[in-house]
This record gives structure tokens, C-alpha cells and sequence, in this order.
């Protein structure tokens, strides 16, 4: 699924149900949430089941989605779904840090693979110039960097569903709040995100240019090269 189709099935369609949707379907508050919430649930059991895979933010985001859908149920206040929207960036940064001490951190999942950087060539240049400490040391500091990008993410999940949500559950006044939470996520909350980590991304290159003597253009992938 393209990142823009993404965009439109789990923000965009949601966002406009719960705010918009109240007004021309004659449904219960609760059952219109549901309606906005089966749209990105049902996305996400398709690609699982088309390609066979799936990765762990789809699994947050889908397990995120069924939280919501059963703190409706329990009829919460605000703050529980605040609690959630944290939790959800948190616990994958929590990961994330668990991960550095092992052979391989997510960062070669995230940043370090293929499709990033031309591989056997970085790796090369490392045997060569005998980098392995200085290289799992710059890849742990790398993860923890990521790690950080998500607990900013928790932190600022936090604050704006604090923010917005302030209706009792249930109610189309909540609905609109919800989805106006959903919209607001996405610049609010994820483009700080992103900018963390493409300082990662950044500062990974720049140390790997001091490692290798490679330059920019040999560390990267890229189709020119053969």
C-alpha cells in the first residue's frame, strides 16, 4: 500500500466519518465510530492476508484500532484513550531499545538495509579499515536515536488527546473530537517524528563516511548504480 493510499484509508476516510458523518448517516454515535474504525481494520487484515507479511508498526496500528473500538465500548473518559494513544509509540520505543543489545538492532530493519545503503560495498570498507566496534557502537547509538523519535511521538500523543478529547464518550461531540485527533496526528505528531528520524538516517551517513572513506554517493543505494 502506497504511503498517500495509507494516508486516505487510516486518516483521511476516518477523520471525515467521525466529524462529518454524524450529519448524513443516521447512526448512533458509537456505531458511526465502529464505521470509521472497520475501514483501516479491514486495510490492514487485507494486506496481511494479500502478501502474507506484515511488520511491527502494522501490528501497533492494528492493535491500536481494537483498543479504541473497546475503550468506546467501556465508555471511558478521554483520558484512557490519551493513555492509549502513548502507549501505543511507547511500548514500540521500548522495543526499539531492547533490540540494541542484540546482534542485529532494528535500525538494520528500519535504516541499514538494501534498499537504504549499498551493503556489500559499506561492509567492505569496514573489514577493510577494521571498523566492527566503532560500527555496533554507531549502530547502537543509531537505535537508540529511533527509540527516542517514538517516546517524542508518546509524549505528543499524549498532550494532544488531552487536548482535543474533552466530550463524554459516546457522544457525537466525541466522535467529531476523535476525528479531529486523528487528522491533527498526523502533522503534530508525526512530522516531528519523521524529523528525528531523518537525523538518524543523516548522522548514520556521516558516521559511516568517517568509518569507510566512502562518500555519500557510494554509500547510498541507488538505481544508477550496478
Amino acid at each position: 500500500m502506497s504511503p498517500l493510499l495509507s494516508m486516505i484509508i487510516n486518516v483521511l476516510i476516518p477523520s471525515l466519518i467521525l466529524a462529518k458523518g454524524g450529519k448524513y448517516v443516521s447512526l448512533e454515535p458509537r456505531n458511526l465510530l465502529f464505521l470509521a474504525l472497520a475501514l483501516p481494520l479491514v486495510a490492514g487484515i487485507y494486506e496481511f492476508i494479500r502478501f502474507k507479511k506484515t511488520d511491527l508498526i502494522s501490528i501497533f496500528g492494528f492493535v491500536s484500532i481494537l483498543l479504541t473500538g473497546g475503550l468506546s465500548l467501556m465508555q471511558l473518559t478521554g483520558f484512557w484513550f490519551a493513555v492509549k494513544e502513548a502507549a501505543i509509540p511507547g511500548v514500540i520505543g521500548v522495543f526499539v531499545i531492547a533490540t540494541a543489545g542484540g546482534a542485529k538492532p532494528i535500525v538494520h530493519k528500519l535504516i541499514y538495509n538494501e534498499k537504504i545503503i549499498d551493503l556489500p560495498r559499506v561492509e567492505e570498507a569496514l573489514s577493510k579499515g577494521n571498523n566492527a566496534v566503532e560500527f555496533t557502537r554507531l549502530l547502537k547509538t543509531t537505535t537508540m536515536i529511533l527509540a527516542g523519535s517514538f517516546f517524542l511521538s508518546a509524549a505528543l500523543n499524549f498532550v494532544l488527546a488531552s487536548i482535543v478529547l474533552k466530550s463524554p464518550t459516546g457522544t457525537p461531540e466525541f466522535n467529531e473530537e476523535l476525528g479531529r485527533l486523528t487528522a491533527l496526528s498526523y502533522p503534530v505528531i508525526a512530522l516531528p517524528s519523521m524529523a528525528v528520524m531523518i537525523f538518524a538516517v543523516l548522522r548514520l551517513v556521516r558516521e559511516l563516511r568517517k568509518l569507510t572513506g566512502l562518500s555519500i554517493e557510494e554509500i547510498l543505494k541507488t538505481d544508477q548504480k550496478k
